[in-house]
């Protein structure tokens, strides 16, 4: 016997949002719901956009530097190698 998956996130939020439309509790469950949201995501080990687009640069920078020094290690071996053989 198969489990079924709970349904996702946004059909809980709609069906208690259903529910409670026409009482006055919508409020008190919406304040709710958006503390427990915010709860959940602090929980989370996440970092805001700026750091991520920080930490994107530093790593495209670097990537780049690797290729530089690649290419100045494949030189230098070139040359060490040319100068090997002509002793």
């Amino acid at each position: 016997m198969a489990i079924k998956p709970p349904p996702p996130p946004w059909d809980v939020l709609r069906e208690v949002g259903e529910l409670v439309s026409g009482s006055g509790a919508r409020e008190e469950v919406d304040k709710s719901l958006r503390s427990l949201a915010r709860s959940a995501l602090s929980r989370l080990d996440v970092v805001s956009r700026e750091e991520f687009d920080a930490q994107a640069e530093v790593l495209r920078r670097t990537r780049e530097r690797v290729a530089q020094l690649e290419q100045e290690l494949d030189d230098l071996s070139r040359a060490l190698e040319a100068s090997g053989e002509n002793d």
